[in-house]
C-alpha cells in the first residue's frame, strides 16, 4: 500500500469542517475590513526569496524546495505568501491605479522542516496584506483584525506579543550594542547563531537553542534604542489597541523570522499546542516593496498557520458537516426510478438530498438516514405509488405527511428553501 510523504496530511471529512468553518470567517472578517481576494501560483523564481526573506534565514539556507526548471532556472515551492503578494503588486503595477490595496489570500505553503506535531512541510495560512499606508493606527487595525477573527472563531488561550523593529535610522545602533554582546558570548552561541552574529545580529534573537537563549538573556533592549518617529509610531500602535480592548504583550525579544519586517512587529501565541505556540504573526515592510524593484511603499502584513488555528479551533469547539435535508427512502424499483430523478432536480435546485439504490428495506432506509443525520425522509413504495403520494416524514418531531406525486419537486423546493 502506498501511503503519503511523512510530513504531509491529509484532510478528511470531520476535520474539512473546521478548516471550511476558518475560511468563511476569515473571509467575512477580511471583506469587512476592506480586503479583496488573491489566488497566486505556489511556484516563484527561487530569487524572489532569497532577496525578500533573506539569505541567512533558515528558509532560504535549508528548508525550501527548490529545482531547476530548464531555461527558467532555478524555480521554488513558495514557503510563505507575503513575497508572492508583494510580486504580483509590483508586476501587474497595481499602485499606478491606487497604491493603497489591501489583500488576502489562503493557500499551502512548503518548507523541508523536521516532521514534528504542528508542523508539516505542506502547510496552509491565511495571508493579509496591506500597501500604500505607513500609519501607526494601521498597524494597530491589522492587530484588531486578527483579534477579531479570533474571537469570532472562540479561539481562547491567545495573545497578541507586539514590539518594534525600528527602522534603518534606527537599527544600526541597536544592532551594534547586540553584536557588543554577542562577541563576548561567542562560546555559548550555536554554529548559526555565530555565523547569524556576523551577517544579521537581530537573527540570533529568534534562535530557539536554549544555549543561544540563555546567552542572549540580558540582550539590550530595541526599544531603547528608537528614534523619536519610531518611538511615537509604536506608542501611538499601543495606545490604539488599549483603547480597543486588544490584550496585548510587549515582547522585547521578537524580531520574526525574516529579514523584511521593520518597525510593528507582532505575533499572536496560544498556551494550547506546546512549544508550537505561535498561530499568527506579522509586521511592517517598508522597504519590501523597492527592494523586489517597485516604488517606495508603506506596506504591512501577517500569516495565520491555518493548521495550527484548526487544531485550536476543534478543541474549544465541535464543528460536525451538517446532514442532508432530505432523505428518499425508495422501496422496489418504480420507486428507486423516480427517487433517482428526483434526487438529482432537488440537488440541481438547492435541496440537499440523498437517496439510496441498493434495494433496502424500511428498516434499512431510516437507520441509514439517521446515520446521515437527515433532517427528513420522504418514503416511496408501490402502495404510495398506486396512490399518487409520497409520505414525508420530520425526523426531529416524527409528523409525517402524504404529498401528492404531482409537481412533487416544486413542493419540496418551496418548503426547503
Amino acid at each position: 500500500m502506498i501511503q503519503l510523504i511523512k510530513g504531509f496530511k491529509d484532510v478528511l471529512p470531520g476535520e474539512i469542517e473546521v478548516w471550511q468553518t476558518i475560511e468563511r470567517a476569515a473571509k467575512e472578517t477580511f471583506e469587512n475590513f476592506g480586503f479583496q481576494e488573491l489566488r497566486l501560483p505556489i511556484v516563484e523564481k527561487s530569487e524572489l526569496f532569497s532577496r525578500s526573506i533573506g539569505d541567512t534565514t533558515d528558509i532560504v539556507e535549508k528548508e525550501m524546495y527548490t529545482f531547476e526548471d530548464g531555461k527558467r532556472g532555478h524555480v521554488t515551492l513558495r514557503p510563505e505568501a507575503t513575497a508572492s503578494v508583494v510580486r504580483s503588486y509590483i508586476q501587474h503595477k497595481m499602485y499606478a491605479k491606487d497604491p493603497i490595496r489591501k489583500f488576502y489570500t489562503i493557500g499551502p505553503m512548503f518548507r523541508r522542516e523536521r516532521p514534528q506535531k504542528g508542523r508539516y512541510r505542506q502547510f496552509y495560512q491565511i495571508d493579509a496584506e496591506v500597501f500604500g499606508i505607513d500609519s501607526p493606527y494601521l498597524d494597530a487595525q491589522l492587530i484588531f483584525m486578527l483579534a477579531t477573527l479570533l474571537e469570532k472563531l472562540k479561539a481562547r488561550d491567545v495573545k497578541a506579543h507586539i514590539n518594534s523593529l525600528g527602522c534603518p535610522c534606527c537599527r544600526p545602533n541597536f544592532q551594534k550594542a547586540l553584536k557588543e554582546l554577542l562577541d563576548a558570548k561567542k562560546d555559548s552561541l550555536c554554529e548559526n547563531c555565530l555565523r547569524r552574529s556576523e551577517k544579521n545580529p537581530l537573527r540570533v534573537l529568534d534562535c530557539k537553542v536554549p544555549s543561544c537563549r540563555e546567552a542572549v538573556a540580558g540582550a539590550p533592549s530595541i526599544l531603547d534604542h528608537l528614534c523619536d518617529d519610531c518611538r511615537d509610531h509604536f506608542e501611538t500602535v499601543k495606545s490604539v489597541l488599549t483603547e480597543n480592548g486588544v490584550e496585548f504583550e510587549v515582547d522585547t525579544r521578537l524580531v520574526r523570522g525574516l529579514d523584511y519586517y521593520t518597525r510593528t512587529a507582532f505575533e499572536v501565541l496560544t498556551t494550547s499546542l506546546g512549544a508550537q505556540n505561535a498561530v499568527a504573526g506579522g509586521g511592517r515592510y517598508d522597504g519590501l516593496v523597492k527592494a523586489l524593484g517597485g516604488p517606495e511603499m508603506p506596506a504591512i502584513g501577517f500569516a495565520i498557520g491555518f493548521d495550527r488555528l484548526a487544531e485550536i479551533v476543534a478543541m474549544q469547539q465541535t464543528i460536525e458537516a451538517d446532514g442532508p435535508t432530505l432523505y428518499i427512502a425508495p422501496l422496489g424499483e418504480k420507486a428507486t426510478e423516480k427517487a433517482a430523478s428526483w434526487a438529482m432536480q432537488l440537488a440541481a435546485r438547492g435541496v440537499f438530498c440523498e437517496t439510496d439504490f441498493a434495494g433496502r428495506s424500511l428498516k434499512s432506509h431510516m437507520k441509514r438516514a439517521d446515520k446521515l443525520k437527515a433532517a427528513h425522509v420522504l418514503m416511496l413504495g408501490d402502495d404510495e405509488l398506486d396512490r399518487g403520494v409520497a409520505a414525508l416524514r420530520n425526523m426531529a418531531t416524527k409528523e409525517q405527511w402524504d404529498l401528492p406525486l404531482d409537481g412533487l419537486v416544486e413542493t419540496l423546493v418551496e418548503r426547503f428553501n
